[in-house]
């Protein structure tokens, strides 16, 4: 894949999204100290410890991040993490984290589009996103329409800050070897 690639949003703001680097850590800091604690809670990892960031950023064999940039600030941030090793191989697992003011723009689905085409250059037969009911529908409907289906419903199994449970909503994709057969 080329980058960077630069995008005009549906807003018409322009941004340019391009593969994470080792000099963003500080700016990937500053990014999730911008998204709300309550959006950081669904998060599997914790955004605000250093070394999580430190981890990304340093490009770990296993995860590969995209980052959406305007005006010189980290507007989104996208990962594909995948396994080397064992029954899990042939899967990738996506999260995507789009700050509000950029949201509804068709910014995650444009990043979305560009882990696919990285997880079929790296021969995965198949990605994964779990979504929050409720909380993540905007996400679950741009995934449907990128050819994501439902896998699994996991009743009342994520719990928010509040104490409320929400459902989780397994989807997967199936890839394939080319655009062609997409």
């Amino acid at each position: 894949m080329r980058y960077p690639k630069e995008l005009v949003l549906k807003n018409c703001t322009e941004v340019v999204i391009r593969p994470l680097t080792e000099q963003d850590e500080q700016a990937l800091r500053d990014f999730y100290s911008q998204v709300s604690e309550e959006d950081r809670w669904f998060m599997r990892f914790n955004v605000m410890d250093p070394a999580v960031i430190r981890g990304w950023v340093q490009g770990k064999d296993d995860v590969f991040s995209i980052v959406a940039e305007c005006g010189g600030q980290i507007a989104a941030h996208a990962r594909l993490h995948t396994h080397a090793y064992g029954c899990y191989h042939h899967q990738g697992r996506l999260r995507i984290i789009v700050l509000p003011e950029f949201r509804q723009k068709r910014l995650g689905s444009w990043m979305l589009l560009d882990l696919i085409h990285l997880a079929m250059e790296k021969g995965l037969r198949e990605l994964r996103a779990d979504f929050v009911v409720g909380i993540e529908d905007a996400a679950i409907e741009a995934a449907y329409k990128l050819d994501f289906f439902k896998k699994a419903m996991l009743e009342d199994f994520i719990i928010d800050p509040h104490g409320q449970l929400h459902n989780l909503l397994i989807m997967t994709k199936r890839l394939h070897k080319d655009w062609g057969d997409f």
